[in-house]
């Protein structure tokens, strides 16, 4: 399986505990990263993505697994 690939400002939706959020990448990771207290994974092969939600402008990090593009 092929691994989705964004790019910042990218406009994405995914789906969080609070239902279907969408929002726009504001940052690629691409090595291992500390966010909120916690060590976030990830490599060139599997980045991981800051998003900035459109609703709240809270920050989320998430693989690109867990996010769908937003038609433009």
């Amino acid at each position: 399986m092929m691994t989705k690939t964004f790019t910042i400002g990218d406009r994405v939706t995914w789906n969080s505990e609070a239902g279907w959020v969408t929002g726009t990448i504001i940052a690629i990771h691409t090595k291992d990263f500390p966010y909120k207290g916690y060590v976030h994974h990830a490599s060139p092969d599997d980045p991981q993505y800051e998003i900035q939600s459109d609703k709240t402008d809270h920050i989320a990090a998430h693989k690109g697994s867990a996010l769908h593009h937003l038609p433009a």
